[in-house]
């Protein structure tokens, strides 16, 4: 039996920030808040279709750079929709010494992790 991923954790100096961002750039909701940590996914929770993400509150940020980033794929329309849709949101285009001829953008989030938006389209859930 193979294994899945059932939940991603990310420290992070405001997790509500984060949370609110991450529900509107996937269409996830709340799960549960508790003692600085705050869980998103789809209603179908945790083991449903997405793996769930926590937004663990920490007062200083890991040291380094972290080594896990999130690919997205539009679903419901093209990339120049949609990176249009995600700097409206409070992302930011990240410089990590592209050419200008990438089939994706590099994004942060209001907290600064990096994340790409991908050209493909994927069908959604």
């Amino acid at each position: 039996m193979a294994s899945r991923i059932g939940e991603l954790v990310l420290s992070c100096r405001d997790p509500e920030l984060l949370a609110r961002f991450w529900c509107e750039v996937l269409d996830f909701v709340v799960l549960d808040r508790e003692d600085g940590c705050v869980e998103i996914g789809t209603p179908e929770g945790f083991g449903g279709p997405h793996p769930t993400i926590f937004f663990l509150q920490r007062d200083e940020p890991e040291s380094g750079k972290s080594r896990l980033h999130i690919d997205l794929n539009p679903t419901d329309r093209d990339q120049d929709a949609e990176l249009e849709r995600l700097l409206a949101l409070g992302a930011r285009p990240a410089d990590i010494g592209q050419t200008g001829e990438e089939q994706w953008h590099v994004l942060q989030d209001p907290e600064g992790n990096e994340f790409c938006l991908l050209r493909s389209r994927i069908k959604p859930l």
